[in-house]
């Protein structure tokens, strides 16, 4: 069932000023540069200082590869028309809320009256993975059998350690702004098609979402597509990171849904994982990613990070061997835990330089105008954290 799986992967960006690499409104400008080019694989986000664009359908990681890297160059063309550079990082280094605007629009408009603040505030871009599925059945019972695997991805990815040029002590504080949301974090374990369909319509009675695309899981079934939808990552700075993830996804998928058509019997499924534990799971994975232990969910305990990353391989190893896929994922997955994530890497950036401005630089797509840097009022190193 699960051998032909595809997938499509969505970037969220931010646009910045070329010169002195501040967040800046400039969608209206550079979506229909971007638009000549891409046509609908490139939309304006909740703020106009966001851009978001996606694959078509691939079918193998080459596929993934050839199109974020065509994507990337192409927006980043389009916005160096308009003297605009464009940011893969979960969040930015040093740009506040105020003076951004949200993008017109029914929907981000009825987000910003619903959640006020926090919509004004969700400056942060994430990296959405979707993999095809053959049911809504199916979906659900993959995403059960893939919560244990989140905040190992959420580790390997994260990508958003400043936020308002403050060092968080976060390796992802795109996962704490999201997280305020009421409909964010793991999902509970639900076992069928009908029981997500039963809590959908109890929360749109309540008038706790108006529909299910307000549900904002780490995983969850698409609204738009015939998908299980990972929202768990933070953009990824590298086409390499972005391909990496798109490999442990979909492998995650197929592994999920293999064991679910070989384990039918019910006194030896494993007991789902507790939602508090997946929570504090998530909650180590966004303050340390992987400089720290992380917590295995399948083990029950702590560990390296490194272990539970290599446990995650295990787990799949069988699949991205009968899919080929096991030299390249790995290898990618090596580049990790041997350069550091993305947080790391700003983090290294801010310690070379001094100046959060070069780190937003770092993290610019290509080809991009990446001028010195010339004074601003913005400062230039963070508030450490405590």
């Amino acid at each position: 069932m699960a051998s032909g799986c595809t997938v499509g992967v969505e970037e969220e960006y931010h646009l910045l000023d070329a010169t002195t690499f501040a967040l800046r409104p400039r969608s209206e400008k550079v979506l229909p540069a971007a638009q000549a080019r891409l046509g609908e694989r490139v939309t304006g986000e909740i703020n106009l200082s966001q851009l978001e664009v996606s694959t078509d359908v691939c079918t193998t990681l080459d596929d993934v590869r050839r199109q974020l890297t065509d994507l990337r160059r192409a927006v980043a063309e389009a916005a160096s028309e308009h003297e605009t550079g464009v940011a893969a990082s979960g969040t930015h280094p040093f740009s506040e809320w105020l003076g951004q605007v949200i993008t017109p629009g029914v929907r981000y408009e009825r987000l910003e009256e619903d959640y006020q603040q926090l919509a004004r505030e969700q400056l942060v871009c994430g990296c959405h993975v979707h993999v095809a599925v053959p049911d809504t059945n199916a979906a659900i019972r993959a995403m059960d059998g893939v919560r244990p695997w989140l905040a190992v991805l959420r580790a390997l990815t994260a990508n958003s350690p400043f936020w308002m040029a403050v060092d968080t002590g976060y390796a992802s504080y795109r996962w704490a702004v999201f997280r305020r949301w009421p409909t964010t974090g793991p999902p509970p374990h639900l076992g069928s098609a009908a029981a997500y369909d039963k809590l959908v319509d109890l929360l749109m009675q309540t008038e706790a979402v108006p529909d299910a695309s307000f549900l904002y899981w780490d995983i969850r079934p698409s609204t738009k597509f015939p998908t299980l939808e990972f929202r768990v990552a933070d953009v990824c700075a590298t086409v390499d990171e972005a391909v990496m993830l798109a490999g442990l996804c979909r492998s995650l998928v197929r592994t999920a849904l293999a064991d679910d058509e070989t384990d039918n019997d019910a006194d030896t499924t494993p007991e789902p994982a507790p939602h508090e534990l997946l929570i504090a799971a998530s909650w180590r994975a966004a303050r340390y990613g992987l400089s720290h232990d992380l917590v295995d969910v399948i083990g029950r305990t702590s560990r390296p990070a490194k272990e539970v990353v290599g446990t995650l391989l295990t787990h799949l190893r069988p699949d991205l061997e009968d899919h080929d896929e096991w030299d390249e994922v790995t290898s990618l997955v090596e580049r990790v835990l041997v350069d550091g994530n993305g947080a790391d890497r700003q983090r290294q950036v801010y310690t070379d330089t001094g100046d959060l401005r070069q780190v937003a630089r770092s993290v610019l797509l290509t080809p991009t105008p990446t001028p010195t840097p010339t004074p601003t009022p913005t400062p230039t190193g963070p508030a450490q954290s405590s």
